[in-house]
């Protein structure tokens, strides 16, 4: 392979740029050229596109977000879309390249194969829903992040003897919110996987009982709940003031973690890897630490499913 192209896709994820430098510099030293793609399939349909090296990705490893920039295209999804991505592809003169996103992004990168154009897929997305990998780039971080905002919250929640309502994101997955909830210690983790009915209420009175004067809860977005309802329905059963936070887009910026910067170095240089060997249509992941990959279809059709264990965890340390 001659010219290699990267692109971001999706929601941006921290860690993305350190996976784009990785490949980069990888890539540079196999001897390829390196074309970066910005705002992801809708910079590939529209040629927006930007020759790297060494120096473009020097001091971005600590930046969260994505210098590519990224962004949505309903336009790439419709067959024309395909064929005209894929003929761009080729006028540029790009032989192989690397989508860094999520499970969008890697339906988009199954038919761009199946299109004659050698594709390869880093798994980055917050939510970590991704089957075939332990880990997506960004997890880490979007975890941190929470963390450190509940437990701020935490003592305006301890000085005025209230609850505390705190909705995470995690899309359609409860990953996010149950690790959180399990690190800050919440009386409880609501998850959209668990479709039992969590008596909230319950737990706070017997809470209360114990002498426990403040109270958490960890509410993930796929939940679909209505949280002012839910406070409502809190302060009415059991007399306690509660407040509701929603984090939001807070947990997808910042700097990334040092697991996501590792992490994400490694399969960016995997990625790279792969496509020099030949190999393509695939999604590179972590098993156990190690860095593995997967036919893409394959890996979509897994389904990851919530650590239930940890849900048994976080209820049986909440007392």
């Amino acid at each position: 392979m001659k010219t290699i192209a990267i692109l971001t896709s999706g929601g941006d994820a921290p860690g993305m740029n350190s996976a784009i430098r990785s490949a980069v510099r990888t890539a540079l030293n196999y001897g390829m050229n390196v074309i970066g793609v910005n705002r992801g399939y809708n910079g590939l349909l529209n040629g927006d596109i930007v020759e790297l090296n060494s120096n473009s990705v020097t001091g971005i490893v600590q930046r969260g977000g994505t210098m590519l920039y990224t962004a949505r295209c309903k336009e790439f999804f419709q067959p024309e879309g395909i064929q005209k991505a894929v003929q761009k592809a080729k006028e540029v003169g790009i032989d192989g390249l690397i989508v860094i996103g999520g499970d969008g992004s890697f339906h988009g990168a199954i038919k761009l194969c199946q299109q004659g154009l050698p594709t390869v897929g880093i798994p980055a997305t917050i939510d970590n829903d991704i089957e075939c990998t332990d880990y997506t780039i960004g997890f880490d971080t979007a975890c941190n992040i929470a963390v450190e905002a509940i437990d701020r919250l935490r003592d305006t929640a301890r000085s005025h003897e209230k609850c505390s309502i705190i909705e995470v994101m995690g899309r359609n997955a409860g990953f996010l919110a149950l690790n959180v909830g399990l690190a800050v210690g919440a009386a409880d983790v609501l998850v959209p996987e668990r479709n039992i009915k969590n008596d909230v209420c319950c737990n706070i009175l017997e809470r209360k009982k114990q002498g426990k004067t403040h109270h958490i809860i960890v509410v993930s977005e796929g939940c679909n709940i209505d949280l002012k309802q839910m406070a409502e329905t809190i302060e009415k059963e059991t007399s306690i003031s509660s407040r509701i936070t929603i984090l939001g887009h807070i947990q997808r910026g910042g700097s990334p973690t040092m697991l996501d910067r590792v992490y994400a170095a490694k399969m960016g240089n995997y990625a790279v890897r792969l496509l020099e060997n030949g190999k393509y249509n695939r999604v590179v992941a972590i098993q156990r630490d190690a860095v593995v990959d997967f036919d893409i279809q394959q890996a979509l059709d897994m389904k990851k499913t919530i650590d239930c264990n940890a849900l048994e965890i976080c209820k049986m340390i909440s007392k």
